[in-house]
Parts: C-alpha cells; structure tokens; sequence
C-alpha cells in the first residue's frame, strides 16, 4: 500500500472550501428523477445531461471531485474528451461508485446490506486505469421501532471495512458511507444513538481490516429527526448533535468528512453544513459530498431541453458556491437570491 499516494489523493479532494459532487446516481435512481421531468432516460440523455454539469464553467472552484457511474466513467464529452480527463483537466478529482446496491438481508426483515464485493478487486484495477482516482461505497441502516439490529449494524460495518482495504489496496482512496436513513418518524436523539453505534461499528472494523485511517474519508448521515417526526430541530441542534457523535467515536486521525444530503431540501443541507462548520474545534475537515442538494434544482432547470443548458449550469455554480460558503461558515441566506 502506497501511504503517499493515498494522502495526496485525499488533500486534494479536501482543499479548502471545495466539496463533491455525486453523480454516480444508479441507472433505477436517475430513470425516477428523469420520469418527473418527462425525460426519457437513455445513455445519450444520462450522457448529456451528465456533460453539462462536468462542463459548467467555474464549477472547479467549488468542487474538488466528482463520484462517477460505471457507465459514465466510460462515456465522453459531445468532443470526444473521457469524462474523467475533462474532470482532470478542471483539476477535479474523478472517483467511481463501486457497490452494486442494497439487498434485503437474509432472515432480518426490512433490514438491507450492500454488495459488490465479488470480483472488486479486478473492477478497482480497472477503474484505476479508466482514471479514477476514489471510491465510493454506501450502506443503509435503517430506523424504526424494532430497527436496527446489531447484527445489520455489524454486518454492514464488516462488508464497507472490507471495501475499504481492497480500495487502499489499489491505491484507490476509499470514501465510506454509511447512511442511517432520514426514513421514519424517530426524533433526533435516535438518530443520535444509532448513527453512535454504527460510526463505533465502522472504526472498529476498519482497524481490523488493517485500512489506514489517513488515507480514507468518512461519507455520513447529519444527525437528523426522521422525515415523519413531528419535532422542529434548527441548523443549529443538527450541528451541534451531529458533531457531538462524531466526536464522541469518529478517530482524529482521519481527514476529512463529506456528509450526504439525505433527504435534506438543498437549501436545509447548506444551512445544516454551515451551522456544523460553525461549531469549529474540530479535528476534520467538514464538507459535502451531496447528490439531490446539488442536482436537483440544475435538473428541474434544464428538463432535458439544449436551450436550457446555460441557465442550468449557472443554478449549478450558485448552489457549489453556496455550498462551498458552508464548508468556511461562511454561508447566510441572503446568498440564495444573488444567482449569477
């Protein structure tokens, strides 16, 4: 294993004030936010769509790295350009989506685990060669009132430590994500506990497998009342408890933590990132790795349409940039009425 490389990889996915972009939505996932827009979802449209965001003029001072699909990280530019050397060429740093999704997990109703892990390592050297230069691997624990078990939590845990190795293994910066969902009607205090026991669970598997903690980066959940919880929690209770956990279990030795969006509207993710950026006195850097918070309202502009592509990215660069304000604490509101 190569100590230097994976730390270099992992500064400039982290410089300062730059989060990433996740666009390595699955072919059901991206087909559902496309059927919304009446967009019929093929390779040219996924390809297309996916060109105008990697194509956005400015982007490059928001965004450090792009989480690429399998089927993206093969296709190119209208200019015949690699998605991953156009990434390259910005100086953002292209990574890959590895799972294969969540399946339900034998004998423990409605509880998920992810796989992939067959023939990983063979895809991972493939990937590395296609210009990756990260991974990304996600788990789903979910909440209710019998959920999660132990043995969801653990086994999840095992199955991303061992990911995690094979990654570091091909010199590939590992990014582990496991998301206890904002599904359920629970308050934050359980979101609390569980995402405790989970991150607990994730460290204490990743020191079995060997990983070095300063070559990998931390994807979680915020720490959240569930989407059906009637409690109103500020930004601030969010940062506050969210960091509260991470402390309470995340090691100082690792990097950086890019949290998901989850559920989150885009402008509560901003908010939420900016008061947790605000807390300070924190051994990590605190930024964003955010997929719906970032595309969703570029999606909703472009509907398919060519002539829509420049207002499109313009709504990209203003939500990386508010964004990116979070991640300094920089972030206030007024910011979303000043679109460019």
């Amino acid at each position: 294993m190569n100590h230097q490389a994976l730390s270099s990889t992992v500064q400039l996915i982290l410089t300062e004030g730059k989060g990433i972009l996740a666009a390595d939505e699955s072919f059901g996932t991206i087909g559902k936010r496309f059927a919304k827009l009446e967009i019929e979802s093929t390779p040219e449209t996924r390809r297309s769509y996916r060109e105008l965001l990697f194509e956005t003029e400015g982007i490059e001072h928001y965004l450090s790295g792009v989480i690429l699909f399998d089927e993206t990280i093969r296709q190119n530019s209208k200019n015949d350009i690699p998605f991953p050397r156009l990434l390259m060429d910005k100086g953002i740093v292209p990574g890959i989506k590895v799972d294969k999704g969540t399946k339900p997990l034998s004998l423990f109703p409605g509880e998920l685990i992810t796989e992939g892990l067959d023939g990983l390592s063979q895809r991972l050297n493939e990937y590395r060669n296609l210009g990756a230069k990260f991974a990304k691997w996600r788990a789903v624990i979910k909440i209710n009132q019998d959920l999660p078990t132990q043995y969801c939590i653990e086994s999840n845990a095992y199955v991303l430590a061992r990911y995690a190795s094979l990654c570091q293994e091909a010199e590939i910066v590992p990014v582990i994500e496991p998301e206890v969902l904002m599904d359920g009607d629970h308050d934050i205090s359980v979101c609390e506990k569980v995402t405790s026991l989970v991150l607990k669970s994730v460290f204490s598997q990743l020191y079995n497998h060997r990983v070095y903690i300063e070559g990998i980066l931390l994807k979680p959940n915020m720490v959240l009342p569930g989407k059906q919880s009637s409690q109103k929690t500020s930004a601030q209770e969010v940062a506050e408890a969210t960091v509260r956990t991470l402390k309470r279990v995340v090691p100082a030795a690792l990097p950086g933590i890019l949290f998901l969006s989850g559920g989150q509207s885009p402008q509560q993710a901003t908010e939420n990132l900016n008061a947790i950026n605000g807390i300070g006195d924190t051994p990590w850097v605190l930024s964003f790795s955010f997929s719906r918070a970032l595309q969703e309202p570029v999606m909703n502009k472009w509907k398919g349409m060519d002539q829509n592509r420049s207002s499109a990215g313009q709504v990209f660069v203003h939500r990386s940039r508010c964004n990116s304000a979070a991640v300094m604490g920089k972030y206030i509101k007024s910011m979303e009425s000043q679109q460019i």
